[in-house]
């Protein structure tokens, strides 16, 4: 379950880092470059509304102006007395109206008082009276004017171009009427997307020409978001062809003149919670007001577009990385896998391969234990043999003599069936299973394998068992092998020498300790960093394999301990492994209660 759980963690780590590393740089990138894009296509559309806005209202005053000199010459180069004429003032009117398209609707003379004294055109308005008309006061007090569009006696939308002749009393205005049509469809030219429009208010935020839809917001709203600005009467100068007006972003411009770029800005409709882009520009010095509205959506409709072909993108990009990824950490983590139980039978081989070796060490002295009783069985054996030879010559057959052989040579093979025991217990094949280990009592047991081997090196082996240590969770098998391994070393050590080997067990800090300290040469300090390395050894070729070592660091390492060595030269070496107690086991209470009264032994084992 654990091994489970640490695969499914690993595979979830590596998709996290493959994803990381693949997937934010992309993101970010993505981020970076999409705003850098938004931004610089929202200044290009802008910009070219601007100019479109700009040029179309620089083409509306143009035209104002234009109709306007059109009159201005018209009055300062034919006479009053002329004008008069009814005829001649039909002539000039056809003439206007070939030259500008029936633009002029008709041409008028009022005199100071404001009767028209004189009329061509359509309509029958000579002596229609224009005293009390706005664009009349207006023409009176200025040498010439544009006025606002109006119903006025004709009952139609219209607005009048006027300039006046003389002063005071002797004054004259020469009028006429713009085709309110032509003006309408010259604003309405400017349309661009499928919610574009154009129109032109005057201050009162009345409108002068007539939108294609009603304006999501009102001409009054719209006014109220402009800055106050000076208002001219008198009508820009045409720019320059060629010339490039500019513009700061963000403020209306505070008086009319031929260099004003529109003002822009977003508005939101509150009703329908759509964004328009708003436009304005001045018109006829500033009276009338043009306005250019679209929807955003519609406005940056290609940005959009090309936003959400990214997001796709960037989205199957995403979805590809993420399969790519996913299918990689599986394949690596099921190698992992793989790999972890090649090495888990590698280690259960190098384990067995290592009791092996050890059991060769153990036997010398499992042989010589063997010998002995042997030998008595066969000298036993010998002796019911001459018995029984007495008895054939006649002789009488001692039975007890024979009972007693035959008890001996009974004894001395059931010592040969616990020795071969001991030793085939510990040859069987590694058993992994954990359990509940008495750590004292397979001390004992590992003691009772080495201590004919100890005997015949003149080794004393010393136990130090501390009573009702904590039972531990491990490999009985695993565990028998690793004290194996350490004991024989010591004798190894001690073997031309003789000397002590002491083994202790203790509890410390909540970790079962077992101590095995020899009194042989030592570990030179150069070696003590390798000594746990596989294949490291210092015994001459044929003694050793060099793994001892390290399968006892492997097998505590599983267990969760740790194993440490000290060691002087000349002095000993003392080998410490730390075991981790069960929890909530109870301390160890020993079966034998004749164990229990002595939990050390101190003298030659087997002696």
């Amino acid at each position: 379950m654990n091994g489970d759980r640490y695969y499914h963690s690993l595979r979830r780590n590596i998709l996290g880092i493959i994803l990381a590393v693949s997937l934010l740089p992309l993101l970010m990138i993505a981020a970076i470059a999409g705003w850098q894009f938004h931004t610089a296509y929202r200044h290009k559309v802008v910009d070219h509304l601007s100019e479109l806005v700009n040029n179309h209202a620089r083409h509306i005053d143009t035209f104002l102006q234009e109709k306007l000199s059109d009159i201005q010459v018209l009055a300062a180069v034919h006479p009053v007395d002329r004008l008069k004429d009814e005829k001649f003032l039909g002539r000039l009117l056809i003439l206007l109206q070939e030259k500008h398209g029936g633009v002029f609707v008709d041409l008028g003379l009022v005199d100071a008082r404001g009767f028209q004294q004189a009329y061509a055109g359509p309509f029958q308005l000579t002596q229609a009276r224009y005293t009390d008309a706005p664009w009349f006061q207006e023409a009176l007090a200025r040498p010439y004017t544009i006025s606002d569009v109006f119903l006025g006696l004709r009952g139609l939308p219209h607005f009048i171009v006027a300039v006046r002749i003389g002063e005071g009393a002797d004054a004259w205005v020469v009028r006429s009427t713009i085709d309110f049509v032509a003006f309408n469809r010259l604003v309405e030219n400017l349309r661009i997307g499928r919610t574009g429009q154009a129109f032109i208010v005057n201050r009162q935020g009345e409108f002068q020409t007539r939108p294609n839809r009603e304006p999501d917001l009102p001409p009054q709203e719209l006014l109220a978001g402009l800055q106050p600005q000076k208002v001219s009467h008198d009508l820009p100068a045409v720019p320059a062809e060629g010339s490039v007006p500019g513009r700061v972003p963000g403020r209306a411009p505070s008086a009319p003149s031929d260099d004003v770029r529109p003002f822009w800005t977003e508005r939101r409709v509150p009703e329908t919670g759509r964004s328009l882009l708003v436009f304005s520009r001045p018109l006829k010095g500033g009276q009338w007001i043009l306005f250019y509205l679209q929807d955003v959506q519609d406005a940056f409709s290609d940005l959009y577009r090309a936003r959400r072909l990214s997001l796709g993108v960037l989205v199957l990009s995403a979805l590809a990385v993420a399969g790519t990824a996913w299918t990689l950490s599986r394949r690596v983590v099921n190698r992992i896998i793989q790999v972890d139980r090649e090495k888990e039978m590698m280690n259960e081989q190098v384990i067995e391969a290592g009791k092996l070796a050890s059991i060769g060490e153990l036997a010398a002295g499992i042989a010589h234990e063997i010998n002995n009783p042997v030998a008595i069985m066969v000298e036993e054996a010998g002796w019911v043999e001459d018995l029984l030879g007495d008895l054939e010559k006649g002789e009488p057959l001692d039975v007890e003599e024979v009972r007693r052989s035959l008890s001996q040579i009974r004894t001395q093979g059931a010592r040969c069936k616990e020795i071969t025991h001991k030793l085939l217990s510990f040859a069987r094949r590694t058993d992994p299973t954990v359990q509940q280990v008495q750590l004292n009592k397979l001390v004992q047991e590992v003691v009772g394998l080495v201590e004919q081997r100890a005997k015949y090196a003149g080794v004393r082996i010393r136990t130090h068992l501390t009573d009702g240590i904590p039972w531990v969770s491990m490999s009985p098998a695993e565990m028998q092998q690793v004290l194996l391994n350490l004991v024989n070393n010591a004798l190894d050590a001690m073997e031309k020498t003789g000397g002590t080997l002491d083994i202790t067990t203790r509890f410390e800090d909540g970790r079962v300790i077992v101590d095995v300290a020899d009194t042989g040469e030592g570990i030179p300090p150069a070696n003590l960093q390798r000594i746990f390395d596989p294949f490291f050894t210092t015994k001459p070729v044929g003694r050793g394999t060099g793994l001892g070592l390290s399968i006892c660091y492997g097998i505590v390492k599983k267990m969760g301990g740790d194993i440490t060595v000290n060691s002087a030269v000349g002095v000993g070496t003392a080998f410490h492994v730390y075991l981790p107690a069960g929890d909530g086991v109870e301390r160890e209470r020993a079966e034998n209660p004749k164990e229990e009264e002595d939990g050390s032994n101190d003298g030659f084992a087997g002696g």
